[in-house]
């Protein structure tokens, strides 16, 4: 199991590589919660989002053989553009299956980066990617259970923590959760007090079940939801690493996701698109509980196309 050694040598990986993101405040919010709220910003990471760390570590931790071959994944946007990124940073071949319903902004940041795309139905993007897998010899490099991945998500969570002192709860969103299961690996290691929170959509709940029930639910199908990057089904190892440190699943509205999106638009002046602003939807979902707490979110990411900002009826 991804250990607190992998995220510490992730650093070392990726350290010059990618931003050390700025932890920013607000004085309206902390007013809102009673709370001090220090917001990790990897909406302004390497490709907008918190992936291009995880990318990165996985890339460069390739053999040079294995390297040559170049990599693959499948992702709905912010995965697929960190990896084309981070392969860029090497100079080695990346394809990406997406499905038909990827943001445009994110196709285009995919082809920009110098990958080739290939679209399939969002059931079929596994089948999809290994078929490319093999007609390619690339690596596989999944979007959150990928060990190397993993431990370079949790570099976020370690930057906050060496950044603001004596935190009491650290939020992240939840999808398949390799931000969530690297930042619990981080926290339980350097925290061990503090709680560890995964914010999600009602409409994509299978975390918070699958942490009720103790067994992994599979991918919530035929319904909607703005946070696109979060519609992914938790993964095994992840769900392993959640259960062991005793993580604690949020469910949010999409009504409240969208207000904490502009929230973040309109008082902190910073783009953040509806996957990341849960972590703020969470925090008011928990209002009562908060109060004289410190608590850290990591909003993971910027990449959006502001469909979602259309006037409230």
């Amino acid at each position: 199991m991804t250990g607190i050694a992998d995220v510490r040598a992730a650093a070392e990986r990726i350290r010059g590589r990618v931003h050390r993101t700025p932890v920013l405040t607000s004085a309206t919010l902390d007013r809102e919660l009673g709370a001090q709220v220090f917001v990790k910003c990897e909406n302004l990471q390497k490709c907008g989002a918190f992936k291009a760390r995880g990318a990165l570590n996985a890339v460069l931790a390739l053999d040079e053989a294995a390297a040559r071959r170049g990599v693959v994944t499948h992702s709905s946007g912010n995965h697929a553009g960190a990896l084309a990124w981070a392969a860029s940073v090497r100079g080695i071949p990346c394809h990406v299956v997406m499905p038909h319903t990827a943001p445009a902004v994110k196709v285009a940041a995919v082809r920009g980066y110098g990958a080739s795309v290939v679209f399939c139905d969002q059931s079929e993007r596994e089948q999809v990617c290994a078929r490319v897998q093999a007609e390619t010899g690339a690596t596989m490099v999944h979007p959150f259970e990928d060990p190397f991945v993993m431990a370079g998500q949790g570099t976020a969570a370690m930057e906050l923590i060496e950044d603001v002192a004596g935190l009491d709860m650290v939020v992240t969103p939840v999808g398949g959760g390799g931000l969530l299961s690297g930042t619990a690996i981080v926290v339980r290691a350097l925290l061990p007090r503090a709680e560890v929170v995964g914010a999600e959509p009602l409409m994509v709940d299978d975390a918070a079940r699958s942490m009720a029930t103790g067994v992994r639910q599979p991918r919530v199908t035929g319904t909607c939801t703005w946070a696109d990057g979060l519609m992914t089904a938790l993964g095994e190892p992840n769900f392993a690493i959640l259960k062991l440190a005793r993580v604690r699943i949020v469910t949010v509205s999409e009504e409240q996701m969208l207000d904490a999106a502009r929230f973040f638009l309109e008082r902190m002046k910073i783009v953040v698109e509806p996957s990341g602003a849960v972590v703020l939807a969470a925090l008011r979902v928990l209002a009562p509980e908060l109060r004289g707490k410190r608590i850290g979110i990591i909003p993971s990411g910027g990449n959006t196309d502001f469909r979602w900002l259309a006037p409230k009826a």
